[in-house]
């Protein structure tokens, strides 16, 4: 059995890939650290939902519906799509430590509202992201694709 304890976990490369080193594939798992002043990403949704519980520290989440001050022990749900959306930062003075979850699927759309882009993950070595100005029609590219040549 694989086993890692969610307080004492060292944070070498910005997160800790909880499932992974349990040798979960069903379930994506992280935990995050945030220094004082730093937020965890862009405000952002996804198609799964999404799960945050704090570990440690104070954060103040950006939601659809506003702010929301969450406190160690706190857990919350995202749903998919725009009502998930979601930033989390840590205006405190002290360090915060979350663990956010997921199912595991891929590949994985997501949505940043603000700067009008789309990440689309395939898997590890392929995320991209498009500005959606950016889009070309499905057939681009495909010119005679109605023939049967």
């Amino acid at each position: 059995m694989e086993a890692l304890n969610i307080f004492s976990a060292e944070n070498l490369e910005g997160r800790v890939d909880v499932a992974r080193v349990v040798g979960s594939t069903a379930t994506l798992m992280f935990i995050y650290d945030l220094a004082p002043g730093q937020s965890s990403c862009p405000y952002h949704y996804e198609y799964d939902e999404e799960w945050l519980l704090v570990v440690d520290g104070t954060l103040v989440v950006r939601a659809p519906d506003g702010e929301h001050t969450l406190e160690r022990g706190s857990l919350v749900r995202f749903p998919p799509g725009p009502a998930g959306a979601h930033k989390l930062m840590n205006r405190s003075a002290s360090p915060a430590r979350t663990l956010m979850f997921s199912s595991s699927r891929a590949p994985a759309v997501t949505v940043y509202p603000d700067s009008d882009k789309v990440g689309v993950h395939v898997d590890e070595a392929h995320e991209l992201f498009f500005e959606r100005g950016t889009a070309v029609p499905w057939s681009h590219g495909e010119e005679g694709w109605e023939k049967a040549l």
